[in-house]
């Protein structure tokens, strides 16, 4: 019988205590466990090396994603820095060079000190992917779609260029395991900051690795215990108690989504809208191949300069100011002073990331108040840019009092 995905993530942990028939499963908090008889340890030991409840949230992932088993982990950074560990000195990453900037900085820096190599590539690029794959890589790193620009990468074709010689690792977070399968594509390993979509409610800190085979999976296991990055017990419950709702929410947060991404591309102020769900988005036809659908992240550039940019920020009730994405809020970031801060000015260039580009996380929330939100903020911004002085905030609805031709107040209002 084949079971939803969204069903699978309802069902994570439900109706497995044996002991007492507790609906939700019990969250094992104890640092250690005692040992069978001398020399005979049990299942179970020490939590650095294993637990419980941070297996149960493994082995769903693992389900969701179609793979082997789920290592958990401390957070979404340690789940990259866990799949580096597969590198010896000498050998080579191949990695987008528009990914997440966290990434990026982190393989510059192991670059730096000598434990690897790594070069930046356009992945959409069939020739960069094949100059890259003749210097013989031990691993590429594939961002899809990529995080803020929302490109698109075939992940079938690109896996099957690298050959199973190389190791294929995707990076699923933006649109969780509702949306993407990349192990079902080629993939070998799949890797999250449960932190966002998977948690789902910007309250846990976390990461996970599947692995397609057992093989990858214990090396993985033995890495994340040898370098004690696993993930609490704690972390690891409420995280498995977020899963359960994340097709009902990934619902929701595209349906918001495309009526915002709707609003935004036919708004005079808005330069681009990068969101795959486009149909003349360049990865539109790709995305709607290996997708189930185009998920809830989009970035835009708007067509002011910084202070009215600023203005507009500041003027969003509904969108909060911060880092991170796929909580049940909606959330805006500038990638440029934010995400993506640790990137040279030479490589945010290279990736197309300008000093206007925004990046909205569409949450949950009624979807007229997000829209109207945004309208606001717009006329607001706008405001401030036609009379080049500052605007004093208003409540919403209200007509602006700043002295103002009457011309310019009625086309704002």
């Amino acid at each position: 019988m084949t079971t939803s995905k969204a069903t699978l993530s309802v069902r994570a942990g439900i109706d497995v205590d044996s002991q007492y028939g507790a609906v939700t499963p019990p969250l094992y908090l104890s640092s250690n466990f005692t040992f069978e008889d001398f020399a005979k340890p049990r299942k179970y030991d020490y939590s650095r090396s294993g637990n419980p409840t941070r297996d149960m949230l493994g082995k769903a992932l693992a389900e969701l994603e179609n793979g082997y088993d789920g290592v958990i982990t401390s957070s979404g950074m340690s789940a990259i820095y866990l799949v580096t560990h597969l590198l010896s000195k000498g050998d080579l990453i191949v990695a987008p060079h528009d990914c997440y900037g966290g990434s990026y900085r982190l393989f510059n820096s192991l670059k730096d000190r000598g434990i690897f190599e790594v070069i930046f590539i356009d992945q959409g690029d069939p020739k960069a992917v094949a100059d890259a794959l003749a210097l013989k890589p031990k691993l590429i790193w594939i961002e899809t779609p990529s995080n803020p620009l929302l490109r698109v990468v075939d992940i079938a074709k690109i896996c099957q260029q690298a050959g199973s010689d190389v190791i294929r690792v995707a990076d699923n977070t933006f649109l969780s395991p509702i949306l993407q399968q990349p192990l079902d594509l080629g993939a070998d390993i799949v890797v999250h900051s449960t932190t966002k979509y998977i948690n789902g409610h910007s309250d846990v800190v976390g990461g996970a690795v599947i692995a397609k085979t057992q093989s990858l999976h214990e090396q993985l296991a033995w890495w994340a215990n040898c370098t004690g990055i696993t993930g609490s017990p704690f972390d690891s419950f409420i995280t498995t108690r977020g899963l359960r709702t994340l097709g009902v929410r990934i619902r929701q947060h595209v349906e918001n989504a495309e009526k915002v991404v709707d609003y935004l591309n036919q708004h005079p102020l808005i330069e681009t809208v990068f969101y795959p769900g486009l149909k003349d988005h360049p990865t539109h036809q790709i995305a709607a191949k290996q997708q189930n659908g185009f998920g809830a992240m989009f970035s835009f550039c708007l067509n002011l300069d910084r202070v009215c940019l600023k203005a507009f920020v500041n003027n969003l009730e509904y969108f909060s100011l911060a880092e991170s994405l796929g909580g049940v809020e909606s959330l805006i970031c500038h990638p440029v002073t934010m995400t993506h801060a640790a990137m040279s000015q030479q490589a945010l260039k290279e990736a197309g990331i300008e000093a206007n580009l925004l990046r909205l996380s569409v949450g949950i929330e009624d979807v007229n108040d997000l829209i109207n939100d945004l309208d606001y903020a717009l006329k607001k911004s706008q405001l401030k840019s036609l009379t080049g002085a500052p605007v004093v905030k208003l409540a919403k609805g209200s007509k602006p009092q700043a002295e103002v031709s009457p011309r310019i107040i009625e086309a704002l209002s």
